[in-house]
């Protein structure tokens, strides 16, 4: 085209219609970018935000600094690779203190058990310690390359073995069981074939963690509804007595839900006569 010349309408046209379409990309790229920034922003503050609540809850530690060493035991790392010894510091800086005949362990009774320690102030689980208790219910991930903290997008408890929320809880099961001593009592679910089952945490990683002297008896409460499916003399409880150590005592009850679920909203009753 020589000077002086105008270009023609349509390619007027066509030239423009390019610009802005190149621009409106160009928008969505930055508003996306916007968006997903905000929202990993919006999930490390909830996330940080409930720790901290629950954390304040118990007296005497300094939150924001536990917040930071919990960090650092998943962030930047794939999700699949956090081992349960990533998580050392942080038990390190909340140590469980050794108590005796007060701790209760629980497989598949989940809702049963924690109902019972609500109502009674006889036994509590790992979920009532501080570190149980900051993230029962939550999901958290990093990502390779990142330094934030994701709660979406994670691998679930089955998606890979050393996923960021299995290895805690399995940590932190160790660590509860660790100072377990004196009489110890688990409550199994009756309603299944296999109540120790060896996939379980209370068998992969708790039981293994009873010595004798320390532990010297296991109460197992067997815990039945109307039409159960096992008793005390299910293989896999004799499964479970062949992994305590000799000299460990072992006893076994069947007690029915609905007899735990009186027995605890009625204060009046010693714990150990519930079963």
């Amino acid at each position: 085209m020589e000077r002086g010349e105008t270009r023609p309408p349509e390619k007027r046209r066509r030239r423009r219609c390019i610009i802005l379409s190149v621009v409106a990309v160009l928008l969505l790229i930055i508003i996306v970018a916007v968006v997903l920034g905000l929202t990993v922003g919006r999930n490390t503050r909830t996330l940080k935000t409930t720790f901290t609540e629950r954390c304040e809850e118990f007296k005497g530690y300094d939150c924001e600094k536990l917040w930071g060493v919990f960090e650092r035991a998943y962030v930047g790392l794939d999700p699949c690779e956090v081992p349960m010894e990533a998580y050392d510091p942080l038990m390190a800086a909340v140590p469980f203190k050794p108590e005796c005949n007060r701790k209760i362990f629980w497989s598949k009774t989940k809702d049963v058990v924690h109902d019972f320690t609500e109502k009674r102030d006889c036994f509590y689980t790992v979920e009532e310690t501080l570190l149980g208790s900051v993230l029962n219910g939550l999901t958290w991930c990093g990502k390779e390359g990142s330094s934030e903290t994701f709660t979406t997008g994670c691998p679930g408890w089955t998606d890979c073995a050393n996923n960021t929320v299995r290895s805690f809880w399995n940590r932190v099961s160790a660590a509860f069981a660790d100072g377990a001593c004196g009489d110890v009592t688990v409550m199994l679910n009756g309603s299944i074939a296999t109540p120790f089952h060896p996939a379980s945490v209370f068998a992969s990683i708790e039981v293994k963690r009873f010595h004798f002297p320390r532990v010297k008896r296991l109460n197992v409460v067997l815990v039945t509804q109307e039409n159960f499916v096992t008793n005390c003399t299910n293989a896999s409880l004799k499964d479970l007595q062949k992994e305590l150590d000799q000299g460990m005592t072992y006893d076994c009850k069947e007690v029915s839900e609905a007899q735990i679920q009186e027995c605890s909203s009625n204060p009046e009753k010693p714990c150990g006569a519930c079963w």
